[in-house]
């Protein structure tokens, strides 16, 4: 059996573009492991631990990860405005890039990681934490020499559906549709595609337990109460799937059902 690693930017976003991944992992007897960059807050954190970690912890229980590590940055949100640091604690956009790297590197060579689970290079639709998070990521890998790191997205052209369906059912949702363009990757670079409609339970109970997203008022909370309250099967038929892009893999066409295959298989790293 492997320790898979899943590194993301906010508490949330383990779920919903890798919940049924790591909850196949799970199930097959991996070890997995979930590595925030942020606690999702904007200001400063409060006494004890941050709602958004707790919620981050049950979301994981459900899903089968063993460990949730918090890398101590906060959200450097998203928008044309960089905000000033909180007084306790730095953005993870403005964070030293090789520190935060180095954080990250630590866990994977203290839990022996032989697949890292990040962001594509866009940062799936840009937002700047996810694009640190796929520059970090990367770097860190190199660090600890981690061998296969597979990288979180969507393809493209399947987005201007899926936004389709948002104004279909009137959701109010704030998106730029020029940026989605161009965001996540093109199908033809998509390496792995995980059906993972068998752990969509799982998936939409994760999900729920980000309460403060769920019930919040950002720019994605409108949706996130569409998903959670959704019928199981339509779930399951809309999230039913998750999209990796392994660096120096080839699709020759077809891209790959299952990333657990091989991954018991990698070189132990030295």
């Amino acid at each position: 059996m492997a320790t898979v690693l899943a590194f993301h930017a906010h508490p949330d976003d383990e779920v919903l573009l890798t919940g049924g991944t790591l909850a196949w992992a799970a199930a097959e007897g991996h070890r997995v492991v979930v590595v925030v960059a942020t606690d999702g807050l904007m200001g400063a954190a409060p006494e004890g631990e941050a709602p958004r970690l707790g919620e981050l912890r049950a979301s994981a229980s459900v899903l089968g990860v063993a460990r949730v590590v918090h890398l101590g940055y906060a959200d450097s949100g998203h928008g044309a405005v960089l905000h000033p640091d909180p007084p306790d604690r730095t953005r993870f956009v403005r964070a030293d890039p090789e520190d935060a790297a180095e954080r990250l590197a630590a866990v994977l060579r203290e839990e022996d990681v032989e697949l890292l689970l990040s962001y594509d290079a866009n940062g799936g639709y840009g937002h700047r934490d996810h694009v640190r998070v796929h520059e970090v990521g990367k770097r860190a890998a190199e660090l600890a020499g981690v061998s296969r790191v597979l990288e979180a997205t969507l393809p493209r052209e399947g987005v201007d559906r899926l936004v389709g369906l948002v104004r279909l059912l009137r959701i109010p949702f704030r998106y730029d549709a020029d940026a989605l363009r161009n965001a996540f990757s093109p199908r033809a670079a998509i390496t792995h595609t995980m059906d993972v409609r068998r752990f969509a339970a799982q998936k939409q109970a994760a999900l729920a337990a980000h309460r403060t997203e769920v019930s919040g008022t950002g720019r994605l909370a409108p949706v996130m109460r569409m998903l959670v309250r959704l019928p199981f099967p339509v779930f399951g038929r809309l999230l039913g799937r998750e999209w990796f892009v392994e660096a120096g893999a080839r699709t020759e066409g077809k891209a790959v059902g299952d990333i657990f295959q091989s991954v018991a298989q990698c070189p132990p790293r030295r």
